[in-house]
């Protein structure tokens, strides 16, 4: 990791409040995987957006717009973090969002393919659409207008532009976690 944890005795007058704010957003919103270590340290990408909490800050507030009363169902955002991940070779994303897949009813075949970066035969429409619209979005260019209509139909157009912006989070936070090497938790 190229980053020190900031330790919560440490913490500036800047830092304290979005450390609190992430604190109890990550208790309430991001259960099933290690985020917070047991001295209260934050890990995975909310260190290095502590630490650089006037960039942190706003990533920190997308993070919340996108996870408080999300209208997309949880399988659905899933596959969508994973096939990002997955693009990334993101470990600390992978390892969080496989346990989350789990809770949230994805089998262990689907979420390996997935992770292996292959579509799984096995999907719902909705989670067929999740997937198109991710893998997508993250070979580049622009959404193909079949996907992005399937995506409207299906989800309503607020619920295709969360699909978008969630992989776009998704994309950010694989970034962070890569660019700062934050490990997977032991």
């Amino acid at each position: 990791m190229r980053l020190k944890l900031v330790e919560p005795v440490d913490l500036t007058a800047e830092q304290k409040p979005l450390y609190n704010d992430m604190k109890s957003g990550i208790e309430t919103n991001f259960k099933g995987f290690k985020a917070i270590r047991e001295d209260g340290a934050l890990i995975g990408p909310w260190n290095p957006w502590l630490r650089f909490s006037k960039i942190g800050g706003p990533m920190w507030e997308l993070v919340k717009a996108l996870s408080t009363a999300p209208t997309l169902p949880k399988p659905v955002r899933e596959i969508a973090i994973l096939v990002t991940g997955a693009r990334y070779h993101s470990g600390y994303e992978l390892y969080a969002h496989v346990l989350m897949a789990e809770l949230r009813g994805l089998d262990d075949d689907t979420i390996a393919t997935i992770v292996a970066g292959q579509r799984p035969a096995n999907l719902d429409e909705d989670q067929s659409i999740a997937y198109d619209v991710a893998s997508s979005l993250n070979r580049g260019g622009v959404l193909p207008e079949l996907v992005y209509q399937k995506a409207i139909a299906r989800f309503g157009e607020g619920g295709a532009a969360e699909l978008i912006y969630l992989v776009g989070l998704y994309c950010m936070v694989s970034v962070t976690l890569n660019g700062f090497d934050v490990p997977v938790p032991e």
